[in-house]
């Protein structure tokens, strides 16, 4: 299954847009650069509220957009832009259709990339418990966790590129009046990195 081409959305500046890189830099700022569009896919999926379903995003070079009048309107709606104004390694998330009422893993087995992406994401809404409550339990799954009085809900946003680069951010959705608590890193969902890199394969 290739995904279509879905809707193309953000602006692109923290994304890589305007930016000059530093070359004998980039492989230590690639994480920090892929956390930022992390943040923007999350911040996009949040503009939904929560208890929605997973959503899942190609990653395509910014440079490609200015050729498609519908994807540079949302880029620049103001400013027509020329590929010289775009950074090397600027990237774009496209949201893609809505996925199918099924296990999320079983999805991701049957979807391929056009060579022209040069990674993809997803976000997921999940439900996570603290390690006291989870060491009470026999078995962990999804329907006893959503039970659970000490559940926290989550939205997790994890991207992979066919380069192996990678980062995962967490929102745990604040309970009791409390602020949400954010937290980033590469290996806070190994599987479902996993199964995001698969999709790439050739």
């Amino acid at each position: 299954m290739r995904p279509g081409s879905g809707d193309w959305y953000g602006n692109g500046t923290i994304a890589g847009m305007n930016e000059t890189r530093d070359p004998t830099a980039a492989e230590s700022a690639k994480p920090v650069f892929l956390e930022g569009i992390a943040a923007e896919i999350e911040q996009f999926a949040a503009q939904a509220g929560w208890d929605r379903p997973p959503m899942l995003y190609a990653l395509v070079p910014t440079r490609v957009l200015p050729s498609d009048p519908d994807a540079a309107a949302v880029l620049s709606p103001d400013n027509p832009l020329t590929v010289g104004e775009i950074g090397a390694e600027a990237l774009t998330p496209i949201a893609q259709e809505e996925l199918p009422d099924e296990p999320l893993d079983d999805i991701l087995a049957q979807i391929g990339w056009p060579q022209e992406v040069v990674g993809c994401a997803v976000s997921q809404e999940i439900v996570m418990l603290p390690p006291s409550a989870e060491a009470e339990l026999s078995e962990v799954t999804s329907q006893v966790a959503s039970a659970h009085p000490d559940r926290r809900e989550a939205r997790l946003v994890v991207i992979v590129l066919r380069d192996g680069s990678s980062a995962s951010l967490l929102r745990l959705r604040g309970i009791d009046g409390h602020d949400d608590e954010l937290l980033t890193g590469d290996d806070l969902a190994p599987n479902l990195l996993a199964a995001l890199a698969d999709t790439l394969s050739d």
